[in-house]
């Protein structure tokens, strides 16, 4: 019986260990399910819901780039009346807490969805998507504007009492500026980081590989630039951070803990290995006992910088 607590707390909401699964990779939990326990994992964060469904952009939609992929997806997903009826059965069935990534065009929508699914029992916390690279409309308006998410941040607040998570762009100059208004407005945690902008194109063709031109830039390439992020928040505001961006194996998990993740998120690695966020959750409870470590928690924030 292992004497490690690999409990992590991020605000009110209370995870068995730090590991979740990110929102757009790996659906509503079906697929995956098949290759990884998700009783055994800190979370899972649904792909993005919206008020209506959306067919989301045309293909050419994912690419792959030196050390990651492009995705411009275009938040493709089933509506929040198809998400009660057909998606949440699916994810009563396990004891995991499910997190529902909201994404929206407009203020009212993110508040009106929130309005919806904060009466389902099985939905233990808000990720509210205010920084999807890779939509036309929406997404950056909101992401790239203090105003903007200190506003999203204050109205979802308002209509519901569940924890609620800000998932931050990486675009911008001062993260941290976006974390103090989201603590400012009553958000209880922050996910850093969204994608990345990026592009790609063909040099034959000179045309661009994907179709809506930019799309999100995800994988072990945006690493560093994730973990600057954290850090950068972590030292300057006083709010739970969940850190998102190319993990790719424990010793991963551990770095972004070190600089001030109390939890973390894993996506592309699931389209590579879906049985790894299982495994990894192992790995780091045979890291801590090795290190004489009682609680994983111990491990947030705790950088030394001379």
């Amino acid at each position: 019986m292992s004497k490690v607590d690999m409990s992590v707390q991020v605000g009110p909401l209370k995870l068995r260990n730090p590991v979740m699964l990110a929102s757009g990779c790996v659906g509503y939990g079906n697929e995956i399910s098949e290759y990884t326990d998700l009783n055994t994992i800190g979370g899972i964060v649904t792909k993005s819901i919206s008020l209506k469904p959306r067919k989301g952009n045309p293909p050419q939609r994912i690419v792959e780039t030196t050390g990651g992929m492009l995705n411009a997806i275009g938040l493709t997903n089933v509506g929040v009346e198809e998400f009660v009826n057909s998606k949440i059965p699916f994810l009563k069935k396990f004891d995991v807490p499910v997190i529902c990534n909201i994404a929206a065009s407009t203020v009212k929508e993110y508040v009106e969805c929130t309005q919806i699914l904060t009466t389902e029992e099985t939905i233990k916390a808000f990720e509210i998507n205010v920084s999807c690279p890779n939509v036309r409309e929406g997404g950056l308006q909101f992401g790239n504007n203090v105003k903007e998410v200190g506003k999203v941040t204050g109205k979802v607040r308002a209509v519901t009492e569940k924890p609620l998570i800000i998932k931050l762009s990486p675009n911008v100059s001062y993260i941290s500026e976006f974390a103090k208004v989201v603590k400012k407005e009553g958000g209880d945690a922050v996910s850093a980081i969204n994608t990345l902008m990026g592009t790609a194109f063909d040099i034959n063709t000179r045309k661009p590989k994907i179709q809506n031109v930019n799309g999100g830039l995800s994988g072990p390439a945006i690493k560093p630039v994730a973990m600057a992020k954290v850090l950068e928040i972590s030292r300057n505001v006083d709010i739970p951070v969940i850190g998102i961006g190319g993990i790719m194996s424990w010793k991963d998990v551990i770095e972004f803990m070190i600089v001030g993740s109390s939890a973390v998120q894993i996506g592309t690695l699931n389209f590579i290995d879906p049985s790894a966020p299982g495994r990894i959750v192992k790995e780091l409870e045979d890291y801590c006992a090795q290190n004489g470590m009682t609680r994983i928690s111990d491990l947030t924030a705790s950088y030394v910088i001379d």
